[in-house]
């Protein structure tokens, strides 16, 4: 569930992307997920799902690392575009992508970005890249 204001427009990284409507500080958190609002799915029963309701999850959604679940956002998160270095990003500390924060003071109006290869094990084949090397 987003936790900040945002609104979807075109993206000069893909298609689609989400803004920032209001200046947002670094810290502040910008996503989290919310169990019943945000959807959790397990890979089985995605897999049997009819294809149209299949790819929408496989493109909009992430898939989990550790357990292989799909996770589709209940709003407008899944406009959210890969970028290096993305502007949120998981706490340090934090395991997981419960929540992302602001990384740096962003701006109004500003795209916000992710890293795809920090929690979605979908990322390579989403981006058609290898992830890079850990550092």
């Amino acid at each position: 569930m987003l936790l900040i204001r945002t609104r979807v427009a075109p993206s000069r990284i893909h298609g689609l992307g989400l803004f920032t409507v209001h200046a947002v500080p670094a810290g502040t958190p910008v996503w989290r997920l919310v169990p019943g609002f945000d959807r959790v799915y397990r890979a089985a029963e995605v897999a049997a799902w009819p294809a149209p309701a299949r790819e929408f999850v496989e493109w909009f959604g992430y898939r989990r690392a550790e357990d292989g679940a799909w996770v589709l956002s209940g709003d407008h998160a899944c406009f959210m575009n890969h970028a290096v270095p993305p502007n949120t990003g998981t706490p340090p500390g934090q395991p997981g992508a419960l929540v992302t924060v602001a990384l740096r003071d962003l701006a109004a109006g500003e795209e916000l970005t992710c890293d795809y290869f920090a929690f979605d094990a979908e990322a390579a084949r989403k981006l058609g890249r290898p992830a890079p090397p850990a550092v």
